[in-house]
């Protein structure tokens, strides 16, 4: 079975209450196996090819993997405007206490909304690999939104994870 992005499900998943089938684990459960794979292998490319370069590649992986996983969203859910998007937002991005989001305007064009506690942050402080949060978590955003519609454009201009004090997004369906 997949999950919402795409991937295959955590064979520790239990059973849904709703549908019989076993529940997909959060995305912030998700981050948590997948840095347990991702930062050695990022590690050990950075002695390879240099740190920059190491990232740079592990980036390009994983926008293209949430672009497809944004596409795979927007046929599951059987839409893909911003009102579905805001949905993804407070239901699986959200999902297990993972952000506290304030969200500013919602209509047909525009999706503006703040992220004021973001649980990705503090488990990659926790783990010890906050300085690769930006390449595991923060740089799918954009290219998730692409998969999910290709004319809905995100712009944010700081993270948390980078030190800011909130998370702006701003969507603009064109």
């Amino acid at each position: 079975m997949k999950s919402m992005e795409g991937g295959d499900m955590h064979p520790d998943s239990k059973p849904s209450l709703e549908s019989g089938q076993p529940a997909e684990p959060t995305l912030l459960k998700r981050r948590e196996i997948e840095v347990q794979i991702a930062v050695p292998l990022i590690q050990a490319f950075a002695e390879k090819l240099g740190r920059e370069q190491a990232l740079a590649e592990a980036t390009g992986v994983i926008q293209s993997l949430a672009r497809r996983a944004g596409q795979e969203m927007a046929e599951k859910i059987g839409a893909n405007d911003l009102a579905a998007l805001a949905r993804v937002v407070r239901e699986i991005w959200s999902a297990d206490h993972a952000l506290d989001v304030e969200f500013l305007e919602e209509t047909e064009r525009q999706l503006r909304f703040n992220v004021r506690r973001c649980a990705y942050v503090k488990l990659y402080e926790k783990l010890g690999v906050k300085e690769f949060g930006v390449c595991l978590s923060c740089c799918r955003d954009a290219s998730f939104t692409e998969g999910f519609n290709h004319r809905i454009k995100l712009q944010r201009t700081q993270t948390i994870m980078e030190g800011a004090p909130l998370c702006d997004f701003r969507f603009t369906k064109k």
